[in-house]
């Protein structure tokens, strides 16, 4: 296992060159995989049933958890972002345990943490301000405009923070398996359980985290001070 991003190629889109990386590939695979489920759930889903069953019955259940995951989270007003959440939740997800297929975590490439930890960012700001109004904005010059610099700095700590946990801990899990490889002895004995743990039970509990600390912050942001 070579846990240094690789480069297979390079391509250009409108003059821009783009760099085939292991990231990209598993990425796209990921992507694929996301859009081929949504399609066989739209299928499956288009005719109409008066007593849900099977199939039908799990996407409710998954919609309903999200739904409540963003409503006790952020109060009924953020319920909506479940919409949000549930595909960052699964690309996460599948992007911390895809090392199990041989594939290389896109997780583990702070581009791609550090992308999705933006669009947490935007959300922040936009849900205060919609939820705030000119009272979000005061809130960065409180509580005197002395300290606007320093408020700024901390919002933007806030994406750089968060996508660094995320990367940190993924690279960590591949860094240790890497060793693990490396050992002659080592690599037939340990990396099954620590592929188990690392890539399945650890990339779940990271993906949980990303998304909780994610909505935490958004709902701080647009919820008005007591």
């Amino acid at each position: 296992m070579d846990f240094l991003i690789n480069n297979h190629g390079t391509i250009r889109i409108f003059g821009i060159e783009l760099w085939i990386t292991d990231t990209l590939i598993s990425t796209w695979i990921i992507m694929a995989v996301l859009i081929g489920f949504s399609i066989f759930a739209r299928i499956k889903l288009k005719k109409f049933e008066d007593t849900p069953k099977g199939f039908r019955n799990v996407v409710e259940y998954i919609v309903e958890a999200f739904d409540k995951f963003c409503g006790d989270a952020g109060g009924e007003k953020l319920m909506f972002l479940g919409l949000w959440f549930f595909p960052v939740f699964a690309f996460v997800l599948l992007s911390n345990i895809c090392g199990l297929f041989f594939l290389r975590n896109p997780t583990a490439d702070w581009a791609t943490t550090f992308a999705l930890a933006l669009v947490t960012f935007a959300l922040i700001h936009v849900m205060g301000a919609k939820f705030r109004g000119k009272r979000y904005l005061k809130s960065l010059i409180e509580p005197h405009p002395l300290f606007l610099p320093i408020n700024l700095i901390s919002e933007l700590a806030r994406p750089v923070s968060l996508s660094f946990r995320l990367f940190g801990n993924i690279l960590a899990g591949m860094i240790l398996l890497s060793l693990i490889y490396s050992s002659n002895f080592l690599r037939y004995i340990i990396p099954v359980p620590l592929h188990i743990f690392f890539d399945l039970f650890y990339g779940a509990i990271q993906t949980y985290v990303f998304c909780m600390l994610s909505l935490s912050f958004i709902s701080a942001a647009a919820t008005p001070d007591e």
